[in-house]
């Protein structure tokens, strides 16, 4: 076997090797993708794949998915080998979990890790995580009180032992959920995904003639954290603060209080301050709230090089303890996105005095809404569906947000086509919001209206997860809020949006997503870029009058 160092790999030779693990990680994505049951993953890409190494440190993630999975699942490895230590691991094993505090945040998701063997020795750990159909519980929510309620907890376990199924395990797993072939289906397709990154890397090993993955996966993270660190050296010392509010639950409004430290070469990013940890589901775990903290800083300063172990060492992350950013067990978190996603534009808003040709307005899909629809069908089999779909992102500094589409997550909204085919549910409308994107020199993306006909001939359990209809997305430097969420009945009533709401069949829902923030003062935008947006249907006539003060003939 060829003995390497960190010194003595080229630079050539690492582009080759990085580039060739990040397509481990993909083709792993892909069997994933292809071989899942739910729509949640084959069109809504609510997944993340990565490869790591024997110590459970990241190596290469998928380049689609969701990039805070990615930054998760080492944790949670490490967590794996503190109950399993390595010596324990056999070639066939598959490790499980979704305890939000030792994993993504909330039940829903499912964390499963199998190790890699190459010449009879354990080099490392393909690790996945998938957003299952369904856990039991009051399925995907935000007004549970306990995380009891919220579903089945798994902590970590045996999916598979040498390759044979935990029968035992499947049976209590599958016998407390409403769609047990969906939730098995997607737990195969992620023991398969694991298989193929494991298959893969022994490939590579063979190919490279490298003993592991050790000396290799220091030398990736040693450059990533070299690139962090020389971005983060970039921006003027001192603290930077920011205060942002949501909308909470009911009359309880929340606050996010963000201080970030610049010292050197290393940045921290505090939350003192930030609201108490509340009796509903809108709890963000630490794991999260460090995920969503850290992706942020990456893309705003680092956003070009692979993302690994490395690129999040020069940051840490703290939250006051029974925080929202930091409750304590058994606080309800299955909304935790509605928190979580709020981060990376009070990060950006504390970073804009220092940094505002790097960082964007808030985002109108940050926190993304859901609609979860449950029932049954005409036939009388049960069906449970999530309506992803996204508000319009923030302003930049040099260009106009991106229209319906969603930041930090990068969730997709998939086919409605697919969407329609699998649950009763019939989409009449999916359009942009006139005047929803907020005014800036640079505008802020539209959200979208969508309406959703409930065809079933029983009543429909419809869970809501969303916010930004009190507090819309700010804008910056000048720039104006996005349009607010609204959701509302074909009668003009409004369900709470936080809470589960039993549908008459036949009713039609309208959701209204959140345009994004703008940047600078909207009287400097461009007169052509306004009267492109006012052909376009993208603002109205009024707002090019009296926002913009453009005179339309």
């Amino acid at each position: 076997m060829t003995d390497h160092s960190i010194e003595n790999f080229d630079p050539i030779s690492l582009e080759i090797y990085w580039s060739r693990l990040i397509s481990i990680a993909d083709e792993a994505a892909t069997s994933l993708v292809r071989t899942a049951f739910s729509t949640i993953v084959r069109e809504s890409n609510d997944y993340g794949t990565v490869v790591m190494d024997r110590n459970g440190d990241s190596i290469s993630e998928n380049t689609g998915g969701i990039a805070s999975f990615s930054c998760i699942l080492p944790r949670t490895t490490k967590a794996f080998l503190a109950k399993f230590p390595a010596e324990t691991w056999r070639p066939g094993d598959a490790v499980i979990t979704n305890d939000p505090w030792l994993a993504t945040g909330h039940l829903p998701d499912f964390t499963i890790v199998s190790p890699i063997f190459h010449d009879d020795r354990l080099v490392g750990f393909a690790g996945s995580i998938s957003h299952s159909p369904d856990v039991g519980g009051s399925l995907w929510s935000a007004d549970c009180q306990e995380i009891f309620e919220e579903g089945i907890r798994i902590r970590p376990a045996h999916l598979l032992r040498g390759g044979a199924w935990n029968e035992e395990f499947l049976d209590l797993l599958l016998g407390n959920v409403r769609l047990p072939e969906q939730v098995f289906g997607d737990l195969g397709a992620q023991v398969v995904a694991n298989d193929v990154a494991a298959r893969r890397v022994g490939d590579f090993l063979s190919d490279t003639k490298l003993r592991d993955l050790q000396t290799l996966s220091n030398a990736f993270h040693s450059r990533s954290d070299d690139a962090m660190r020389r971005a983060i050296a970039g921006v003027p010392d001192g603290v930077y603060s920011a205060i942002l509010e949501a909308d909470g639950f009911d009359d309880q409004t929340t606050r996010i209080v963000c201080s970030v430290a610049i010292n050197g070469d290393r940045m921290h990013i505090d939350y003192e301050g930030t609201s108490p940890q509340v009796n509903r589901g809108i709890n963000c775990v630490l794991n999260y709230t460090h995920a969503y903290s850290v992706y942020p800083i990456k893309c705003a300063l680092d956003p070009l090089s692979p993302r690994n172990e490395g690129s999040y060492r020069a940051i840490t992350v703290s939250a006051p303890g029974r925080s929202i950013l930091n409750p304590v067990f058994p606080a309800p978190c299955n909304a935790r996105q509605l928190t979580g996603h709020l981060l990376a534009g009070v990060i950006y808003r504390a970073l804009a005095e220092v940094l505002p040709e790097k960082v964007i307005a808030d985002s109108g899909g940050a926190p993304s809404m859901r609609a979860v629809f449950s029932g049954l069908n005409r036939e009388r089999q049960a069906f449970s569906q999530v309506l992803f779909a996204s508000g319009g992102m923030g302003a930049a500094p040099h260009k106009d947000g991106l229209s319906t589409t969603a930041f930090p997550t990068n969730v997709g909204a998939g086919s409605i086509e697919a969407y329609e085919n699998v649950a009763p549910l019939l989409v009449w409308k999916k359009l942009l919001r006139t005047d929803s994107g907020g005014a800036g020199k640079f505008r802020g993306g539209l959200g979208q209206e969508i309406e959703v006909e409930l065809r079933t001939d029983t009543p429909v359990r419809m869970s809501l997860l969303a916010d930004r209809t009190k507090y819309p997305a700010s804008g910056l430097l000048g720039g104006q809020c996005g349009g607010p969420s609204e959701i509302l009945f074909e009668d003009g009533t409004k369900p709470h949006p936080k809470s589960r709401t039993t549908v008459a069949a036949g009713r039609k829902v309208t959701l209204r997503y959140a345009g994004g923030g703008g940047y600078g003062d909207p009287r400097s935008r461009d007169r052509a870029a306004v009267l492109a947006d006012l052909e376009n249907g993208y603002i109205s006539v009024d707002a090019a009058r009296q926002i913009y003060g453009q005179e339309i003939a």
